[in-house]
């Protein structure tokens, strides 16, 4: 057995000392070479260097020492040498150390004293502790308080000894005397610390004798007077009327700590509304007094709790919640925004978003550095706020709509899609915000932002002036045509005194000259002429945001202009009955259209138009020459009808997950009922009838009935020896988030006594033995159950192996029955989770790890495979179902899952259908850590191919 240490001193064994030097020093009469040697013999002791020979000289010559350090040193060296031999018997040199330790009890000196009583709480051995009990029972009376509370954790040490209860028959008899004349707290604290350890029934009966007084006691005692309360109504719940009255006066302690005990403790024993109330409120109290972040997150993960079981409590004090964002922290602010959006009724809407818009205005000012991510926070839960309840739109959407041209690109796109989908869902509103929009449209800066808000002005501008604005908005936002220019003689001069690059030369003939930045010069008609290349012309500084956007080459937003105006002038078809103004907008159209496709195809730029961009901007010019009514349907109409069913699929997803995060409670049909108006109420205060009420509520939707799935739990049994080896052994297996535990069934199935058994077990992978089982005595024909628990630090597959040893009387050598490996599944670690496809593609590109695996599978139908996958690896799809629907030999989809160690798992399923109908493509599985894509990859390796 690995013995147990309460001294981790790091020490580097590279160079030990010899222990004929550290002899040589505890002899000698300096006291600090004393103490040096003393450090190193202990830390020699702790790194598995057993040093026999010192024991003698360290009796002779370090125990009469006087020295304070050197006396605690030696009290380190007792604790940790071995004092007794393979069989289990005290050695005898061990008599040595008693007398002192008698003396060390009995020594003038305060510090002494307490520092040896502290010492024994660490001893085992019955025979050295039984001659120094008279010793210590004396100390209970001392003077000093220092000695009486170490004296009384020393009664309650020994006490609890096999033999104890015979060595010290009355210890409970004292220290309830003791309890009940002391006045230090700590040692009145230990005394009821003792009697809650060692006489449970005494010491709930000095509490409820003392009921009146528990406010006046210390903050120690008080702490031990709410662990007593959890563990007595643990095992008695019909008790806890009679505690929770202590509790709620312990609410009004001075004790932050004390006040959080006792909201949790309050919470676990009670479901009376007015408990949960005092308890929400406590936790509210706490998160605006203490100044600790981590106090701060500890408080908002226990409101989180109270969330999902009193939600109807905690609506009521939404705004003390919403207090917390005056934190500067955003993980408080971020979960504190968690919290509320999951509180928010028809009720407390309007002052919810009235004071997230006084955080946003605040946001504006620049004083924090962060104010970026925690004003993009504040967007998201009014955008969560507003779809959920539309009323509230008209009130935000105007005041976000500044931040359109946010600094902070991913703020800005939040509030461009809040807006798109405002726009729809709250068609009143669409006038004021295509107002807004046009003329905001210049402050934005942001190229995907852009995109969108075109996209919403082609998508809404329904009207005449509405439309004629926005063209006339995109026109100056494009600034003057062309986008450049080759400039002639007078223009060149200039260009060349604008433009650093622009070099000029001097040429006879009319051959173009190619200039040192690999730009043409043009020429004019004169044989001796000063050449420039082609120049960007910048447009001017008042507009042109998109101007400036493709100059960068950003041809896709190009393409999205193209689309606006092309959606914009076939709108203007219906609205404008002058065919003059339709044809004049088509032309002007048409020449922005060219001016693009001739800067895509300059050597203006590094990098020419791409061809996507070149087809659709082709396709607008084609369509704005030649319109049928079928593709002005498809172009007015469709990509609308296309948005609202995303947003109807959205809202089913969401749909779907509050069901799912919904608790499915059944009653069993012979469940008691019990009728609360037919109830004595005879004696009971208001918070008991609460209770009761409560405690009935739940057992008719019964919650308190827990379903077992038989057929679950013999799923995970695992056989670990063969039927025919003498020993036969089988595991239960239950994983609890960060533990495994390992219930194992051992039968002697041999004639005969086997000895020394012991179940040794060893891991592979992020898991750890917490402790290793025992040595057992087993009887012939009979079983042992054998607990152990491992301890899991990381999502991966891990590897649990090892072997049965035992001895019999009549084979002097151990037998070792090695075992089946246990192996630990990922599945039980990880779970579907939802995510937006922002913060995935987000994740994708920031995650180190990926693991590609090749599909290999007999599956030949698509969404088939997609369903296998799934299922195998317990995951969500991301992916809406409107995007796999058809039959068109492709599929691509986005998986996502989340571990109990909060680490996220990021899959993109990619397949191809062949001539043949086999399926292929790559599965890649991204993290950020290692294990979880290596252990994934081999799970989709070992399921894909459609087995079980």
């Amino acid at each position: 057995m690995e013995k147990s240490c309460t001294l981790l001193i790091h020490f580097d064994k590279g160079t030990p000392a010899i222990a004929n030097e550290i002899k040589e020093a505890l002899e000698g009469n300096d006291v600090s070479a004393k103490v040096d040697a003393m450090k190193k013999a202990i830390m020699l002791l702790l790194n598995g260097e057993t040093l026999p020979q010192l024991f003698i000289t360290i009796v002779r010559y370090v125990l009469p020492s006087e020295d304070h350090t050197v006396q605690k040193l030696l009290l380190l060296y007792l604790e940790i040498i071995e004092k007794t031999d393979a069989k289990g018997r005290v050695l005898p040199e061990m008599i040595l150390i008693c007398q002192n330790l008698r003396n060390n009890l009995q020594h003038p000196n305060e510090y002494i004293r307490g520092v040896t009583l502290r010492f024994l709480c660490r001893l085992n051995e019955t025979e050295i502790i039984e001659p120094l009990i008279p010793s210590v029972l004396q100390n209970l009376e001392h003077r000093h308080p220092f000695i009486r509370r170490n004296a009384i954790l020393a009664v309650m040490s020994i006490y609890k000894l096999p033999q104890g209860d015979q060595l010290l028959v009355d210890a409970p008899d004292m220290i309830e005397k003791v309890l009940s004349t002391e006045q230090d707290p700590s040692a009145k604290r230990n005394a009821f610390l003792m009697l809650f350890t060692c006489a449970q029934e005494r010491a709930t009966n000095y509490l409820l004798t003392h009921v009146d007084r528990v406010s006046e006691w210390g903050e120690l005692l008080q702490m031990v007077v709410l662990e007593l309360i959890r563990k007595v109504c643990r095992t008695n719940r019909g008790e806890k009327a009679k505690y929770i009255k202590i509790i709620i006066a312990l609410l009004n302690s001075p004790s932050t700590a004390v006040i959080y005990e006792c909201a949790g403790t309050l919470v676990s024993l009670s479901s009376a509304p007015s408990a949960i109330k005092a308890a929400a409120n406590t936790y509210c109290q706490l998160l605006l007094s203490q100044s600790d972040n981590n106090v701060k997150l500890i408080v908002l993960d226990r409101l989180n709790e109270l969330k999902y079981s009193h939600r109807d409590v905690m609506v009521d004090l939404i705004m003390d919640v919403l207090r917390a964002l005056l934190s500067p922290n955003l993980d408080i602010q971020r979960k504190t925004l968690d919290i509320v959006l999951e509180l928010i009724t028809p009720r407390n809407i309007n002052e919810v978003v009235l004071l997230l818009k006084k955080e946003v205005v605040k946001t504006q000012t620049g004083e924090l550095e962060k104010n970026g991510e925690y004003r993009q926070m504040l967007i998201q839960a009014i955008h969560s706020c507003a779809i959920k309840f539309p009323e509230v739109a008209s009130t935000v959407v105007h005041l976000l709509m500044d931040f359109l041209g946010d600094s902070n690109v991913a703020s800005a796109i939040d509030v461009v899609v809040f807006v798109r989908e405002i726009i729809e869902t709250n068609p009143k509103l669409r006038v004021s915000i295509i107002t807004r929009l046009l003329d905001t449209f210049y402050q934005i800066r942001a190229a995907r932002v852009c995109s969108c808000a075109l996209w919403i002005i082609g998508e809404y501008c329904l009207s005449l002036s509405e439309v004629e604005s926005a063209i006339a908005t995109i026109k100056q936002c494009l600034g003057d045509l062309p986008f450049y220019s080759a400039s002639e003689e007078g223009e060149a001069t200039d260009a060349s005194k604008k433009t650093p690059q622009a070099s000029s030369i001097t040429i006879s003939s009319r051959r173009p000259a190619v200039l040192a930045d690999g730009t043409y010069a043009t020429q004019s008609a004169a044989s001796e002429t000063a050449f420039s290349p082609p120049t960007i012309v910048p447009g001017s500084l008042t507009s042109g945001n998109l101007r400036s956007l493709l100059l960068t080459g950003d041809f896709f937003l190009g393409a999205v202009v193209a689309c606006t105006l092309t959606k914009l002038v076939l709108r203007l078809e219906e609205v404008q009955p002058s065919k003059v103004e339709v044809n004049k907008a088509t032309t002007q159209t048409l020449l922005i259209l060219v001016s693009m496709l001739q800067l895509g195809q300059s050597h203006v730029l590094p990098h020419p138009i791409d061809n996507d961009s070149y087809d659709r901007i082709v396709l607008c010019m084609r369509l704005l020459c030649n319109t049928g009514d079928e593709i002005r349907k498809i172009w007015l109409q469709s990509c609308r009808q296309s948005f609202v069913k995303m947003l109807s699929e959205k809202q089913l997803r969401e749909t779907e997950e509050l069901k799912a995060k919904a608790q499915v409670s059944h009653a069993q049909p012979d469940d008691l009922i019990d009728f609360y108006h037919l109830k004595s109420r005879k004696g009971m205060s208001q918070l008991e009838l609460e209770d009761e009420v409560q405690d009935d509520l739940k057992r008719a939707t019964g919650e308190f009935v827990k379903d077992a799935d038989d057929a679950n739990k013999l799923n995970r049994i695992l056989q670990l020896t063969g039927l025919s080896d003498p020993v036969y052994a089988e595991a239960y297996v239950t994983v609890h988030h960060y533990d495994i535990v390992l219930d194992v069934t051992v039968i002697n199935r041999t004639k005969e006594t086997l000895q020394n058994l012991c179940l040794e077990l060893a891991t592979m992978g992020d898991l750890k033995l917490v402790e290793r089982p025992q040595n057992y005595t087993l009887a012939p024909e009979s079983s042992k159950q054998i607990k152990a628990n491992i301890k899991v630090s990381s999502t991966e597959t891990g590897v649990i192996f090892g072997n049965i040893v035992y001895e019999t009387s009549n084979v002097l050598e151990r037998t070792v029955v090695v075992l089946n490996d246990i192996h630990i599944d990922i599945m039980d670690y990880i779970s579907p989770a939802v995510c937006s496809d922002t913060a995935f593609r987000t994740m994708w590109a920031e995650f180190e790890w990926e693991n590609k695996v090749a599909v290999n599978t007999v599956i030949q139908d698509e969404k088939e495979f997609l369903n296998h996958i799934i299922k195998s690896i317990n995951m969500k799809c991301l992916t809406a179902p409107s995007a796999l629907d058809g039959e068109c030999g492709f599929l691509a989809a986005n998986l996502y899952a989340k571990s109990v160690f909060g680490e996220d798992a990021l899959v993109n399923l990619s397949i191809e259908k062949q001539a043949d109908g086999k399926l292929s493509g790559y599965i890649r599985i991204r993290s950020k850590t290692q294990g979880i894509a290596l252990s994934l990859g081999d799970k989709i390796t070992l399921k894909q191919k459609g087995g079980s």
